[in-house]
């Protein structure tokens, strides 16, 4: 025995680091159950192929601190003895005798052994050392499934609780490692065969219970694929013009901005065009007449509509009248009667012009022929018409009334084709989508304070938004999915605002404020890029609403007459 611990102190490794010189006396022990150092050996070199037929043991389920030499290293750990035999007789081991039965006693040396304990030399401790480091590369180099141990294992002076502790099958760990609880990770990865790289066990370091970083893979997918971020609008308006005389009236429609980008405007009993590439300002008309015994005679405009393209334009009077004008001549063409009450709502649709009064009637007109009269629409919306809009896509007629009534027309068919009233007040605010076909918005007045959104052509409610406020006016842009409103009265702290929304998801864009009087009054530029708003405050105000179109060069809006500006 003393000839081989003489030989022990030589270190022959195979390939793999292993002591071949250890295995081979383990091999040779003409004694083996009685020697305490061979038991040592056949737990420790478990990885090593024997050429007998003595079962490969495990790993050592015993905690015994075995010191190394005094190059520094630090101890082995071993998971704690099973806390009962019957645990242990399920292991390859078990027919070893117990361990813990010849563990070495406590190091009372610096070289830690006791005086007296067993062989002394230098020989056997230095045989000791190289068969601890054998054991340790070994165990390190084996895969989870040889060694049963956790990548997470404790730290080496953390022997307490392992020695109260059995072996269990290593759970996951986070380290450093967010996971979302929207979508948390399977545990699949842990809890199935371990052995294998690359199949989502500890053995892959790809698995998320390796990552050092904070932010998990859905929030790394999150943040490498970040939402649009909502674009900027200038929230005061870039021109202001005073409009004296501008009526603070809901049902009437007094602005109305020509595709020659001319801005109409009805004061009072007059009409003044603004220009916008000149900022000139023409006065068009004014319905104050002298009658032939000298009596003055005065009516009020009470709408304003261009056509969609040309400089025709058409306005509506008090009175019940409808006055076709030439704005490039200044000259009136003809002048329509047939409504009992005035005229707040007008519509082109090509050569027919459709206007809606107060007696409750709707007229169809084809202003290209001397009998202009088409069709009479009676008995259909309960009080007066204020809104009006056609859609020159689906030929259809959009109508809304203080009734609190939405009618969609066919054409001039004689009766509408769908009939809502899901509104709480009047409907005024009516505004076809020129991105979707047949989709049609409405708003509704200070009782009912939503915007609804309809389809035409099926006569479905798409959705609705409450806005919390009187929706005095709606309008699509022509560049973009979006939509913009004005409102009046509120219930909440802001009143007279301008909302712009992203469609479908109803997001706000922006809210620009400005106006002290219900914002009554909306119109847009033939690019589609600013919008001018009215109020009976006096004042337009012109706002940069909506971006340019793709691959269109924009128009020159004008230099203006300053931020500050008459009408007239």
């Amino acid at each position: 025995m003393s000839g081989r611990l003489l030989d022990g102190g030589r270190f022959i490794p195979d390939r793999n680091g292993h002591n071949l010189h250890a295995v081979y006396q383990f091999n040779t022990d003409p004694n083996p159950k009685e020697a305490t150092f061979t038991k040592l050996l056949r737990t420790e070199l478990s990885p090593i192929p024997l050429h007998d037929s003595t079962p490969i043991a495990g790993p050592s389920n015993y905690s015994t601190d075995y010191p190394l030499s005094n190059a520094g290293h630090t101890p082995l750990h071993h998971h704690p003895p099973p806390s009962s035999m019957g645990e242990r007789e399920s292991s390859p081991a078990s027919s070893l005798p117990p361990l813990a039965q010849h563990a070495p006693p406590t190091p009372t040396s610096g070289h830690g052994r006791p005086p007296g304990a067993g062989p002394s030399s230098s020989h056997m401790r230095a045989h000791q050392s190289q068969v601890a480091l054998t054991s340790s590369a070994a165990r390190q180099r084996s895969s989870p499934n040889l060694n049963g141990r956790s990548a997470f294992s404790p730290p080496p002076g953390n022997t307490a609780n392992m020695n109260n502790s059995s072996p269990s099958t290593p759970k996951k760990k986070r380290i450093l490692n967010f996971t979302s609880p929207s979508s948390p990770r399977s545990l699949g990865g842990l809890s199935g065969a371990r052995g294998i790289s690359g199949d989502g066990g500890l053995d892959d370091m790809s698995h998320p219970a390796y990552s050092l970083s904070p932010i998990g893979k859905e929030s790394q997918r999150i943040l490498q694929s970040p939402r649009k971020q909502i674009r900027s609008i200038a929230k005061t308006p870039f021109k202001v013009l005073d409009a004296p005389e501008l009526a603070d009236d809901f049902y009437l429609n007094l602005v109305s901005w020509s595709a020659s980008n001319v801005l109409g405007v009805g004061l009072n009993s007059c009409v003044y065009l603004w220009s916008a590439q000149t900022s000139k300002v023409t006065k068009l008309c004014d319905l104050v007449r002298v009658a032939p015994d000298g009596q003055e005679i005065s009516d009020t405009i009470t709408g304003l509509e261009w056509t969609n393209k040309g400089s025709t334009v058409a306005i509506g009077t008090n009175s019940g009248l409808v006055e076709i004008w030439d704005a490039e001549y200044c000259k009136r063409i003809r002048t329509m009667s047939g409504h009992t009450g005035r005229v707040g709502a007008l519509a082109w649709n090509n050569h027919i012009l459709s206007s809606g009064s107060r007696d409750r009637t709707i007229l169809h007109r084809d202003t290209r022929i001397p009998e202009h009269y088409i069709r009479k629409l009676q008995g259909h919306h309960k009080q007066e018409v204020c809104g009006l809009r056609w859609n020159s896509d689906t030929d259809q007629l959009a109508s809304g009334g203080n009734d609190n009534k939405l009618f969609v027309w066919g054409g001039t068919d004689s009766k509408p084709t769908w009939r809502f009233g899901e509104h709480r007040a009047a409907v005024k605010a009516i505004a076809w989508n020129p991105h979707q076909r047949g989709l049609l918005a409405s708003g509704g007045g200070t009782a009912d304070k939503k915007i609804r959104f309809w389809n035409s052509l099926t006569g479905g409610l798409v959705s609705e938004c409450d806005t919390g406020s009187q929706v005095c006016n709606l309008m699509w842009s022509r560049n973009s999915n979006e939509l913009v409103s004005t409102h009046g009265y509120s219930g909440g702290p802001v009143s007279n605002q301008i909302h712009i929304w992203k469609y479908p998801s109803m997001t706000q864009i922006a809210t620009l404020t400005g106006h002290t009087y219900r914002v009554l009054y909306l119109a847009m530029s033939p690019d589609g890029q600013t919008i001018v708003t009215g109020a009976g405050d006096e004042t337009l105000r012109f706002w940069n609403a909506f971006q340019k179109a793709k691959g269109e060069v924009g128009k020159g809006f004008g230099d203006g007459m300053g931020v500050l500006a008459k009408i007239r």
